[in-house]
């Protein structure tokens, strides 16, 4: 999904209040992606779901601070301990704007970590996947993960779901992809599922993890893609679901406005260039910044 634009110049100073009264309320684009869930483990364990996606604008007055947190991936799932289910990844916050960490893929369902921003993919024997967009937003920030295999079928975990669309159900388990944006002046896809099942399924575009196939752990969703882990391997031998990717924080507004008045310590941000507009790319932390 693209950044939203505005037809009217929301530059300091441009704009009118009622009464004629000058708006000096600065128009900011944002991406606001959470960390991605982490991969079940062993046999038939689910992918982890892609951390929350939300996208707009929100006005902001000059002078005014706001909070910004990066999540953190999801861990996954371990191999050697009950209930072998990836966790939830960390929520990331752009003032009053707010992404879920996307939901661990699951073995067992026993830690009621799998909703999320996406929803973690369901395991074998226990098949219906979590549900996305928890808590809920409109748009949603994200989609269901998929369905694992019933008992009488082959092993398998369902993929877990990305920001555009739900994961995938056993026995394809592939994760659901994610959502492409270009707020930083380049496209980019954000917030896949990561791949569920025993066979290698695949992980969604936007930094989802494949799953594992054979002795192997899953793999980790893609670093400030917000992509969700995928399941681990079947064994025998040691297997680890793969973590969730971390989030990311993207904002920008027009260039004819001043650069951030002050970002606190704790971030850690670059500046893409993207013609007419300032770009700040924040990658991980917590901290205010004001305007």
């Amino acid at each position: 999904m693209a950044p939203i634009f505005s037809r009217v110049a929301f530059n300091r100073g441009i704009g009118r209040k009622r009464g004629g009264a000058q708006d000096s309320s600065i128009l900011v684009e944002y991406l606001v992606v959470a960390g991605g869930g982490g991969g079940g483990s062993r046999a038939g364990a689910g992918g982890g779901g892609a951390g929350g996606y939300r996208t707009g604008s929100l006005p902001v007055s000059p002078g005014q601070t706001l909070t910004i947190a990066v999540g953190g991936g999801g861990i996954g799932g371990p191999s050697d301990s009950s209930p072998y289910d990836g966790t939830r990844g960390g929520t990331s916050t752009f003032g009053p704007i707010s992404s879920t960490g996307g939901g661990g893929g699951t073995l067992n369902k026993a830690n009621g970590q799998e909703t999320g921003g996406s929803g973690g993919g369901g395991s074998r024997n226990q098949p219906p996947g979590a549900a996305g967009n928890t808590p809920p937003t409109s748009p949603p920030q994200g989609f269901p993960g998929g369905s694992g295999s019933p008992g009488s079928e082959p092993d398998g975990g369902g993929g877990g779901g990305g920001a555009s669309q739900s994961g995938y159900n056993a026995p394809d388990g592939r994760g659901g992809d994610g959502s492409a944006n270009s707020i930083t002046g380049a496209s980019v896809t954000y917030a896949g599922g990561g791949g569920g099942s025993t066979d290698g399924s695949a992980g969604g575009t936007g930094g989802g993890g494949p799953a594992a196939s054979g002795n192997s752990n899953g793999t980790a969703g893609t670093t400030n893609l917000g992509g969700g882990g995928g399941g681990g391997g079947p064994g025998p031998g040691p297997v680890f679901g793969g973590n969730g990717g971390s989030g990311i924080v993207i904002i920008a507004y027009p260039s004819a406005n001043p650069v951030l008045t002050s970002i606190g310590a704790g971030l850690t941000y670059n500046q893409p260039t993207r013609s007419g507009f300032r770009v700040y790319r924040f990658t991980a932390g917590t901290g205010n910044i004001t305007f």
